[in-house]
């Protein structure tokens, strides 16, 4: 039996999705192989596994109200079973992330401003909300009239709860205390207008890359994990010139040997390469890849990062890619794989 690896895919639930999907990615066939709903819920636009592969949480939406909502993960088949579920007036979250102890759970709302930790039971289940903060600010593009905050996520310590909003152009450093409450630590102001959207630590976990969707920059910061102040060190782009039409820029990830990041455009549709300067960790262009689809909204590396694993929102697609690891660039080897309205990819 060769191996198999299971993933999940976050999706929007307007046409054809029934919720959350699991996938299998057969490595020795390079290929995702199934492609199937496991999880029943509006709009889970994003998803995270627990570290410890148990469970998995989803953003939510549950009539008028939007939320979290916690699956236990079945040891043998991958399949979900859904626990519970916790939500409040307003539309749904758009980003979850959880610490590694699964003891704590945050969420980013682009709609109603708000960053939210819960507190999680032992079963996985949410127990409830811990803390609430709300945004202000606004930025200079038509689409930042008010905060949209679009990631929530744990430094590489989890002392700090990083707080991304596209509204602002602000990068809030939360020091998550012993209650899982949130103070305010650090405030980062990206370039005006530039729309920050999503945030990925390099593995020396002093350096993080900031992916802009409203004009297609990767910013490189320095990070203090004793203040939890970021400091700009460069910009680059992430299209070509010769792209004048809409992009949004998407993800970013970083591999585990901390010499590449990857970023995706929509519109462009591509996914960047950037190779890291080992000295500096400033990032130089490598290639662009096209997508292979249409909207690539997120993008997965394997657990080797051998392999990256596209979702097309748009075309409802996604597209395997063979990694090289010296250069970094990828080879297409599968596409067209449905996947409904795919937004988040992940790996168990």
């Amino acid at each position: 039996m060769g191996q198999v690896l299971t993933g999940y895919l976050g999706t929007y639930t307007k046409k054809d999705s029934e919720g959350v999907y699991r996938f299998t990615f057969d490595v020795d066939k390079e290929s995702v192989t199934s492609v199937d709903a496991v999880g029943e819920v509006d709009n889970p636009t994003y998803v995270t596994p627990s570290a410890d592969g148990n469970y998995l949480y989803a953003v939510s939406k549950e009539g008028d109200e939007g939320g979290v909502t916690a699956f236990k993960v079945d040891s043998d088949t991958k399949a979900l079973t859904k626990l519970n579920s916790v939500s409040k007036a307003g539309s749904p979250p758009c980003h979850v992330s959880v610490n590694q102890a699964n003891t704590l759970l945050v969420t980013a709302n682009y709609h109603t401003k708000e960053i939210i930790s819960y507190h999680l039971n032992e079963d996985g289940s949410i127990k409830g909300m811990a803390d609430i903060k709300e945004h202000e600010g606004s930025g200079p593009h038509e689409r930042q009239e008010k905060p949209h905050m679009h990631f929530s996520g744990f430094t590489p310590d989890e002392r700090y709860v990083i707080a991304v909003d596209l509204g602002s152009d602000k990068i809030t450093s939360y020091l998550v205390e012993a209650d899982g409450s949130l103070t305010k630590e650090a405030v980062f102001v990206a370039p005006h207008g530039s729309g920050p959207r999503h945030i990925a630590f390099h593995p020396n976990k002093k350096i993080a890359y900031v992916m802009t969707e409203l004009t297609s920059v990767v910013l490189t910061l320095a990070y203090d994990a004793n203040t939890g102040i970021f400091t700009l060190i460069n910009t680059i782009k992430a299209i070509p010139d010769t792209h004048t039409t809409v992009n949004d820029g998407s993800a970013v990830h970083v591999t585990k040997d901390g010499k590449f990041v990857y970023v995706g455009n929509r519109g462009h549709n591509s996914v960047t390469i950037f190779k890291v300067n080992q000295s500096d960790f400033s990032i130089e262009l490598v290639d662009y890849q096209s997508s292979l689809g249409d909207w690539p909204r997120d993008f997965a590396l394997t657990p080797d990062d051998r392999y990256l694993i596209c979702s097309n929102q748009n075309s409802g697609t996604l597209t395997v890619f063979k990694r090289d690891a010296e250069s970094g660039k990828l080879t297409p080897l599968q596409q067209d794989t449905t996947a409904p309205e795919a937004v988040c990819v992940k790996f168990l």
